[in-house]
Parts: structure tokens; sequence; C-alpha cells
């Protein structure tokens, strides 16, 4: 079978597909990329299905050496890209022979890359899914990041088709600060009446200690009016939870299936690829949006990635 060896693995390189949906009920965590945009328009550009596992890569990128001929192509955040001594383009399908090696160098832009391969990367699945998710270490690599030496088995590649237009239009990354929509609730009962226009009043920075499962956040303190504490529930993708320390923690890919937390407001599906390409150090700010906004901004990036791997120029 076809694969790649991981050379160098970067920082934190894992095998992420959509996520291990379907089984939050028996408290298994979702994973899945962080940039879901970005993730989903790697696969686009190599011809794969929306649903292949690829690479995440954060901040400091690995060196991958390639066994057979394959279509390639790296989307989200920007790295100068050489593929054996050769510059490469980002976004662009290009590519790689028997013994080409691909190195990631210096990080420009965003906090997180997708590479994805002809064919996808074919690790076993646990649970329906290929997604890595560390805190339980299932999925991936033995539920780990990518070590040196590492060989990642790859599936065929007659079933993909490359396409060779760049995506239409290229998305800006944050340079060290985004800014998101939020929708308020499911909590919002919970919070002080001036808790939103307290969420929207400054940039709160990301806390040294965030990482896949949430960032913490460090800014203006949200009071709350009936306690922070709840009967757990649910945490969907990008919800901000406040505990009685009054600062937000938004949640991410890893998060937890339930918490116990007053939730407040919850990133909007077009915006959480923005918040996922942010580093700790980093700042972020809020925008409360109304539903149809957020269904608005939603339709719109379906439209452009639906081009992408409908083939169009």
């Amino acid at each position: 079978m076809s694969a790649v060896l991981v050379v160098k693995p970067g920082l934190l390189t894992t095998v992420q597909d959509l996520g291990r949906w379907g089984w939050q009920s028996r408290g298994v965590s979702v994973a899945g990329p962080m940039d879901p945009f970005a993730h989903r328009l790697a696969n686009a550009i190599v011809g794969n299905a929306r649903d292949r596992a690829l690479l995440e890569i954060t901040l400091i990128g690995p060196e991958i050496e390639f066994d057979d001929e394959r279509v390639v192509a790296v989307a989200g955040a920007r790295f100068e890209l050489t593929l054996d001594g050769q510059p490469v383009a980002a976004e662009f399908p290009f590519s790689v022979r028997r013994g080409s090696r691909l190195r990631f160098g210096r990080r420009l832009a965003g906090a997180r890359a997708y590479l994805s391969i002809q064919g996808g990367i074919s690790v076993p699945p646990t649970l329906g899914s290929r997604s890595t998710h560390l805190g339980s270490r299932i999925g991936g690599v033995g539920g780990r990041a990518l070590a040196a030496g590492d060989r990642l088995p790859l599936g065929e590649s007659g079933s993909s088709r490359p396409h060779q237009a760049k995506s239409p239009g290229r998305r800006e990354l944050p340079g060290g600060h985004a800014r998101v929509r939020v929708l308020s609730g499911p909590d919002t009962q919970r919070f002080h009446s001036s808790a939103l226009d307290r969420l929207q009043s400054a940039p709160y920075r990301i806390g040294r200690d965030s990482d896949r499962m949430g960032f913490r956040l460090e800014g203006p303190s949200i009071d709350h009016l009936l306690g922070a504490d709840i009967i757990s529930d649910v945490t969907p993708l990008g919800v901000l939870q406040v505990p009685a320390s009054g600062q937000p923690m938004l949640l991410m890919a890893d998060r937890q299936t339930t918490g116990g937390y007053a939730r407040l407001a919850t990133v909007i599906s077009a915006d959480i690829g923005l918040a996922g390409q942010l580093a700790p150090g980093d700042s972020i700010s809020f925008a409360v949006c109304s539903r149809r906004e957020a269904m608005g901004a939603l339709i719109a990036e379906e439209r452009l990635l639906m081009a992408v791997e409908d083939g169009q120029p």
C-alpha cells in the first residue's frame, strides 16, 4: 500500500477528517479540524471527497516524503513551502513523485494548515472516523500527534479527480487578531443584561494554556445573574462558556461533549475557521449578529466551496 513518511513531525501535526459525529451521547468527543473551511478546501483542490482524512499542521510544519505519484494541496495557514527545494504555492494542486519531499518553512499567517493528498490518509477508523482526539488518545496514529518515522497509508488515488483551477477567492487570514460573529445563547438569561455588550466591548487575549479543546480568554469580565453553574448540558463547537471567574472559554474541536458552565453565545459556523486560525497570544473580538446574517454567511461559504468541488474556475 502507498504511504507517506514523516521525516520531521512539526510542532503538532495530526490526522483529521470531518470528525467523530454521532457518539456524543456516549461521551465521545467529535474532534475534526479546527478550521473546517480550510480542511474542506484542501480536499476539494485535489479532488478528494470532503470527508477524506488529511493532516492538520499547527504553527511549525513537518517534512513529508512520498513513495508514489500523487496530487497534493495545502490550504489554511500560509507557510513557505518547498517541494524538493523548489517553491510551491498554497491553494494550488501540485504533483509529487516517488521520493519527493515537501517541507514547511517559515509561517507567514494563520496558525493551522491542511495538507491534503490525493486518495486521502487511510489509517484505520475508530468509531467511524480517522480523526485524532488527543485527550482520549483515539483515532489517527495511536491517538497522538505524528512523530518522526511514522508511515501513513494512503487510499486509492484513482477515484479522485484533481482540480487544476485555483480556489475562487482567497480568504484573508488573521494577522494575530480575528473578529468573529456570534449568536446569543443558549443561556443568555443567566447573565446580566449588559453581558453581550461587555463581550463586544474589547478584544480578548487567547491564553497560553489554550489548545484544540478550547481557548481560555483574558479580557472584559462577564457578570452572571443566576450563577455560573448549570446542570451539565451540550457543548456545541464554538460555544462560549463563562465560569465563575467571568473569563470566557471558547470551546473548539476537541471539546468535551457536555459542560456545567453557563453558555453566553456561540460563534457562527462561517466564522469558526477564523477562530481556528488563532494561536495562544493572539486576540479575538466578538460581534453579535442576527440569525439571518449567520445563515447568509454560511450560504456564501458553501457556494464558494461547492464551486471548487465542482471544478469551476
